[in-house]
């Protein structure tokens, strides 16, 4: 029957819950389809570094899902009760360890008898580590591993070192280089070869002409044989064809290329000419005429090979050549079947000394010695592991199966690098980067306001990349180079600056109000343009006149310009057509209905983006930020607008803050705005009185008349309007004034 999974909904997706010890049991069945993560780094985050080795066991620097589910599954094999994985503890007593397994009796036993606790007594966290490191800076400590500084005698001392050198080292659980009963096996077994393979050659002068002298004459001639041969083969083709001599010594347009460069004795296009001047059948010259980039090579042939075995010779024929190397064919062959090479670098008479002492016989005892102590260290590194695993286990599979600590909001998740304080605004969601730049591209799609910041701690040389995330407020005082503080997890402050900045929606209001603000924005930049532009012809044209001299601008000073006034009209009068198209446009609605009109364009302008923030609010999510910070995010880990919120804190008076007094520099109020209000009260009161449509006048059988006109008027000032409506052939109405009888 499979295992009944419980469920949370946080942030806008599902999460398994893990608050039984049953879970951890089952971890193993559950679909990683619905783990949140898949892998996480073991470094940048806030957790155990030792506890994150532990699970790590293919020490890539990555924890994975399979090494999290080993954990678990070894942590539970442990302990008598899986709950006690869900209370995190850094005490463990004897008692809660399952015996009735063996590891688990080794354990048990170790922490009564070696650190004398009683079952209901605790291990604490440091007894443990102490156990740990107390054990294993033993010399013998049960792995099996025997480093130097553990062998009495001197000899056998340095024959570890040897082996080290040549068959590589393993390392002890202090931490030091040592050799493994593996290792020592592997080193006499090569050096017991080597010698052999030696023993085929001693005495026979037709494998060692020139004794142990024999493998640099060899060594000599493998570094020119081809070149060499090369000589012979051209001098060969300028016999069979004197015509191919020039072509065969290269042609002159090739020596004017290499003129043009800077040249060394090892130049390679130098390297790749003949060894020598060819001709037909001629000696290979050994002192003079060589190419001068072979020199040293044909030096070290002539006199490591040639003089040894030829004896002293200018030239070397082909012939000679061919006897050279048929002398050195027998130690070439010899030297193809070598065995035990791995020990040569010590040379044949250290390997015999070894192989004569008896260090292999103390290396092998010694070892076995230590392995002897196998069940304590694997009781003493099962309860340093236990107590880790018991203490953080939980804690990780809230930060990596479900992000139940982060969506909790009780305890900040281990990617939670601390918070910083910036414009009024405390940011939870705060994360470590290497590199800015990098992170940028891929946490970009994360639909989030993101500030990247470098922290600096003062007076220590400490420094630090974070990103931020700006989730609540607006973005109106964000910008690079703003400073701010930074508190990390040890609650240590940092010198923040923000250096990059990653622009998306922090929330709807902002969008509605954002193209006000680039409106207002953009009228601020073109007036300052144009007040300085206008500034800046001011100042040229005092600069001119303060430069003209006296008398010199007589007859020149120019006259005003009366088109300047007619520009003006123009504009006030553009204005003033604009103003009663408005107020007329206005004036076909009811006084209630312009509010909400006023409303509704406002809507309309700021739609579109508000449109574009919801979209993107509604896909943001935490995952692109952690995966650019190396983890394998499984889940879209949503974070939608309520909980966003919540990750980021904006400034605001505590309840019950009171003013102590006013503020004495306090910037007086205009009186515009409290006159443009109750003109517009003034207008909608009287608008609203005299017609119930809002209007002053109307039209009745062809006249506009008052809607309402007064019942008593006063003596000679008040007349009927007549107004003509406008013809059918387009002419203007008019307007009349008739006497009325007093």
């Amino acid at each position: 029957m499979s295992y009944s999974w419980k469920f949370f909904r946080a942030g806008g997706f599902n999460q398994v819950l893990m608050n039984r010890g049953t879970d951890f049991v089952n971890l193993g069945q559950l679909d990683q389809k619905l783990w949140v993560a898949l892998a996480c780094p073991t470094t940048g985050v806030e957790f155990d570094a030792t506890t994150l080795s532990l699970i790590d066991t293919d020490k890539d620097g990555r924890v994975r899902a399979p090494e999290l589910i080993a954990a678990v599954q070894w942590a539970v094999t442990m302990l008598k009760t899986p709950d006690d994985l869900l209370k995190g503890s850094a005490t463990l007593r004897p008692a809660a360890i399952n015996d009735t397994n063996d590891e688990g009796k080794l354990i048990a036993q170790f922490a009564r008898k070696i650190l004398g606790k009683a079952d209901h007594e605790e291990v604490t966290f440091g007894e443990a580590a102490t156990a740990a490191q107390t054990f294993a800076s033993k010399p013998l400590n049960g792995d099996g591993i025997i480093p130097a500084d553990s062998v009495a005698d001197e000899f056998t001392k340095g024959v570890v070192s040897d082996i080290i050198a040549c068959v590589g080292l393993e390392t002890d659980a202090s931490g030091k280089p040592g050799v493994s009963q593996a290792k020592v096996d592997l080193f006499f077994g090569e050096a017991a070869a080597f010698s052999d393979w030696w023993k085929k050659a001693e005495g026979d002068v037709a494998i060692l002409p020139l004794g142990l002298k024999t493998e640099a004459a060899a060594i000599a001639v493998r570094a020119v044989r081809a070149k060499v041969e090369d000589f012979f083969v051209r001098g060969r083709l300028a016999e069979f064809d004197p015509r191919s001599v020039s072509a065969l010594n290269r042609d002159e347009e090739e020596y004017a290329l290499l003129g043009a460069k800077e040249l060394t004795s090892r130049h390679a296009d130098i390297a790749s000419l003949p060894l020598a001047q060819v001709s037909p059948v001629a000696p290979l010259p050994l002192n003079h005429g060589l190419n001068p980039a072979w020199s040293n090579p044909m030096a070290d042939l002539v006199n490591l090979a040639v003089k040894p075995l030829l004896g002293d010779k200018t030239q070397l024929t082909e012939t000679d050549w061919q006897g050279l190397v048929g002398k050195l064919s027998a130690f070439e062959a010899w030297n193809e079947s070598k065995a035990g090479g791995s020990v040569e670098k010590i040379g044949l008479t250290r390997v015999r000394e070894i192989l004569a002492s008896k260090s292999r016989q103390i290396l092998t005892d010694l070892i076995a010695l230590d392995q002897a102590e196998q069940g304590n260290s694997q009781a003493v590194l099962g309860l340093h592991r236990l107590i880790h695993y018991h203490r953080d286990l939980g804690r990780l599979c809230r930060n990596f199966v479900n992000f139940a600590d982060f969506y909790g909001r009780k305890d900040k998740a281990i990617f939670q690098a601390g918070t910083l304080y910036l414009d009024q605004r405390s940011c939870d969601l705060c994360l470590t980067v290497d590199d800015a730049g990098k992170h940028a591209v891929m946490a970009g799609m994360a639909g989030t306001y993101l500030a990247y910041c470098d922290c600096v701690r003062k007076g220590t040389g400490q420094k630090l990349s974070i990103v931020a995330g700006f989730t609540g407020g607006d973005s109106d005082n964000l910008m690079v180079g703003r400073n701010g503080v930074f508190y990390d997890r040890s609650g240590r402050d940092w010198d923040a600056t923000i250096t990059k900045i990653v622009d998306n929606p922090i929330s709807i209001r902002q969008a509605f109000w954002s193209p006000y603000k680039k409106l207002v924005r953009m009228l601020e930049e073109r007036a300052a343009k144009q007040a300085a532009d206008a500034e800046a012809a001011a100042n040229a044209q005092l600069s001119t006149l303060a430069n003209t001299p006296a008398g010199g601008a007589a007859g020149s000073k120019r006259a005003f310009d009366p088109s300047v006034i007619a520009l003006i009209s123009v504009a006030l009068g553009s204005l003033a057509a604009a103003g009663a198209s408005i107020l007329v446009f206005l004036g076909k609605f009811e006084p209630w209905q312009i509010p909400l009109i006023f409303a509704g364009v406002m809507l309309v302008i700021s739609a579109p983006s508000m449109a574009i923030a919801w979209l993107k609010l509604r896909k943001r999510n935490l995952g692109p930020i952690l995966d650019a910070n190396g983890w394998a995010v499984n889940s879209k880990a949503r974070m939608n607008v309520p909980f966003g919120g919540a990750l980021t804190s904006v400034a605001s008076l505590p309840p019950g803050a009171v003013f102590g007094s006013t503020d004495a520099f306090a910037e007086k109020p205009s009186l515009w705005p409290k006159i443009l209000s109750i003109c517009f009260a003034i207008w909608f009161v009287w608008s609203f009185l005299n017609d119930k449509e809002g209007r002053l006048y109307r039209w009745t059988d062809g006249r506009c008349t008052f809607a309402h006109p007064p019942e008593v008027l006063t003596t000679g000032s008040t007349m009927p309007v007549t107004v003509k409506p406008p013809s059918a052939s387009g002419t203007d109405g008019a307007i009349t004034n008739a006497p009325v009888a007093k």
